[in-house]
């Protein structure tokens, strides 16, 4: 049964003190003297206040499992602390990868409150059979990470210019769970250029999650004309997450990493990014470049 809250019980005051907060719970707020930790950023006019490196959960994702579960609980655990020490609070998940158990064990030593959730549905026709009512997949969402609510809730790989039209039925109730203050924000991870000039425009979106790179890998158009609709959907007060940042793995040498890292960064058109790491030692690599390379003012 759904659980409605007080918007009052996570409204979300911004990150200030987390590192001292997360000090008392084993494992974390110990990070290594002198190491960089991540910035945060506003998410467009949503209201939130996000750390600009998410922590991607579904690196060759898919059948509900991805590299990242594949590590195991322990590790993936592990690997969390890792990330919560060098500033990245910010899990994106997706009933598609499987994670929600994982993050879930993660939820048990940081505080829900000092963290962003984001997760994905894979929103099925009513006529196939895996579809499942909405409401009884939030519900299964909520037991699975164990957490009320969540920060982003996001339509998983739109693929067309008529998301709108086809995924109503989860639309309409999203938009119920937001009045519920089950979902904090809503919006649309988009694999196809229609659906991303979609979302640019459509006021029921508040978050977009595109693909963008410098070298046009796996993108949804040529890099300049994926950059003009998301000045488009910034505008018009999106919350912006880049993905795909190093082309799935495929532009991944230094200097194509220091290029893709510095791009994303860099752009007003981009407040943040996910990226899916498996080890500390990316987790590392990509806190540095970061904050190396980054010149927009954080929060």
């Amino acid at each position: 049964m759904r659980k409605k809250i007080n918007r009052r019980q996570f409204l979300f005051t911004g990150l200030a003190g987390v590192t001292a907060l997360g000090a008392g719970f084993t494992g974390f707020g110990e990070k290594a003297a002198g190491a960089a930790v991540v910035d945060k950023v506003r998410l467009g006019s949503t209201g939130l206040v996000v750390p600009r490196i998410a922590f991607g959960t579904g690196t060759r994702g898919g059948r509900r499992e991805s590299n990242q579960t594949r590590l195991g609980t322990g590790e993936f655990i592990k690997l969390a602390r890792h990330a919560y020490d060098r500033g990245i609070r910010f899990f994106d998940m997706a009933d598609f990868y499987g994670s929600h158990t994982y993050v879930r064990e993660v939820l048990k030593e940081i505080p829900r409150s000092e963290t962003i959730l984001l997760t994905k549905v894979w929103a099925y026709d009513s006529t196939q059979p895996d579809f499942e009512p909405p409401d009884k997949l939030l519900d299964r969402f909520r037991m699975e990470t164990g957490a009320d609510y969540f920060d982003i809730f996001l339509l998983h790989c739109m693929m067309n210019g008529n998301w709108k039209e086809e995924k109503k039925i989860y639309i309409d109730y999203i938009s119920r769970a937001k009045q519920d203050g089950i979902i904090r924000t809503a919006g649309v991870s988009c694999h196809h250029i229609d659906a991303l000039r979609v979302a640019a425009e459509d006021p029921w979106v508040d978050v977009i999650m595109a693909r963008i790179n410098p070298f046009g890998t796996l993108m949804d158009g040529e890099p300049d004309d994926v950059m003009a609709l998301l000045e488009t959907a910034r505008k018009n007060g999106k919350g912006i997450i880049g993905m795909k940042i190093f082309g799935e793995g495929r532009n991944v040498t230094d200097d194509e990493r220091e290029r893709s890292i510095s791009y994303a960064v860099n752009s007003p058109n981009v407040h943040c990014m996910t990226l899916g790491m498996e080890s500390a030692g990316q987790v590392d690599d990509a806190v540095d470049r970061v904050m190396r390379n980054c010149t927009v003012t954080a929060v």
